[in-house]
């Protein structure tokens, strides 16, 4: 059996759209730290986007399942695998984390509670959701360094594996 070198087109159009939309989502976030006067207008759009970020993981994962990642190059330290596979475990957690619901959709569509409804909890998630927020931000700029290092320094095809344009190594789209 082969290993393609690339992942799938699912993979890599999920992949750069949720890059997308979770930027945007972490700088609704702090606008929405800064900004009362536009509070309101900025939580109806975090929440929404938290939800369809939490269906694309999900769809993501149901994809990576069925189409496995390409194999990381064969000459990588073994810590640098460990610490690649942890870093994807901890970015599809905080990608599946979910801060507080009710969630209002579009328009009278509203996701019921799945916690029951409690100041104190509210307080102590929040908290969380912020420090999770950091931790992602912070996930987002080493997943970006270790892609910098694979494509610029190794050379070694990690990049483009994953690149929404095309290797010059590989023809492989799917």
């Amino acid at each position: 059996m082969t290993h393609s070198t690339r992942f799938n087109l699912p993979a890599r159009l999920l992949h750069w759209s949720m890059a997308l939309l979770i930027l945007a989502m972490l700088f609704i976030g702090v606008a929405m730290v800064t900004s009362l006067a536009d509070y309101g207008t900025l939580v109806a759009l975090h929440r929404p986007l938290g939800v369809l970020i939490l269906l694309l993981a999900v769809l993501r994962l149901a994809n990576r399942w069925h189409r496995p990642p390409p194999p990381l190059p064969a000459d990588l330290p073994l810590w640098q695998r460990r610490a690649a596979h942890a870093s994807h475990v901890a970015l599809y957690g905080l990608m599946l984390s979910a801060g507080r619901i009710p969630v209002a959709v579009v328009g009278p569509l509203v996701l019921p509670p799945i916690l029951p409804q409690s100041p104190m909890l509210y307080a102590r998630l929040r908290e969380l959701h912020t420090v999770l927020a950091y931790g992602l931000f912070s996930l987002i700029l080493a997943h970006l360094g270790a892609a910098l290092m694979h494509g610029l320094i190794r050379q070694d095809g990690v990049l483009s594996s994953m690149a929404p344009w095309r290797s010059r190594r590989s023809a492989e789209d799917f």
